[in-house]
């Protein structure tokens, strides 16, 4: 005699399950739809960083950070990114800068680890709580390989933390050279009209209707 209290498909695990009814879930409500996805601010003077302070996620991002744009300031808010109170933690994180609205960009994550390492950011509390923000929020989570509910909500998806303080900040090399571009045409610009204008005064000095009044 054999009792069945739970049954579930071969391979495929409780939190995978999990992970696809909550996705199919907020899907049908629109959490994921194109057309709430927020704009990245060009050039962000600070971005909020939801992360582990003692992981390797904060100082790939400090790094691209200092190498790219030292301009911004980066504000950590430390959380707990995997086992018991994760949960909680990272959403605290987002609700910190929706209510104190001190940065031009988030960026929440971590580093690669397994599938329950990473289930945090499958939260139901912490897509709500992303969608409601008002910053634009950059999740990245795990490898490039690693998808979760955190990377279908947020307003961009990045591969690994450094990719994502790539997307969030711009390259100060590409700006000078973008600015010299600039710079060059300008002055181009302004000599061709400066010649156009000298031209038309030389022609005007010239004509006969001045040297009629001599």
């Amino acid at each position: 005699q054999l009792y069945v209290n739970e049954m579930q498909p071969d391979g495929v695990g409780a939190l995978h399950i999990k992970f696809e009814q909550l996705k199919e879930k907020l899907a049908s409500e629109g959490l994921f739809d194109a057309a709430y996805k927020k704009k990245l601010p060009a050039y962000p003077n600070k971005v909020g960083v939801i992360t582990s302070a003692v992981g390797a996620a904060i100082n790939d991002i400090l790094n691209v950070s200092k190498r790219r744009y030292p301009t911004a300031e980066i504000l950590l808010f430390p959380a707990l990114v995997q086992g018991e109170g994760a949960e909680g933690s990272l959403v605290s994180g987002i609700e910190y800068f929706t209510n104190n609205p001190c940065v031009d960009v988030i960026i929440i994550g971590r580093g690669g680890g397994s599938g329950e390492d990473l289930f945090a950011f499958n939260s139901e509390k912490l897509a709500r709580a992303i969608f409601k923000c008002p910053i634009p929020v950059i999740s990245a989570v795990g490898h490039e390989h690693d998808y979760s509910i955190s990377d279908f909500v947020a307003d961009m998806r990045a591969p690994t933390p450094s990719a994502a303080a790539e997307l969030a900040l711009p390259d100060k090399e590409e700006l000078k050279e973008s600015l010299k571009f600039k710079r060059d045409l300008l002055i181009r610009v302004m000599n061709t009209k400066l010649g156009r204008l000298k031209d038309n005064h030389g022609n005007i000095s010239r004509s006969s209707v001045f040297g009629s009044y001599e």
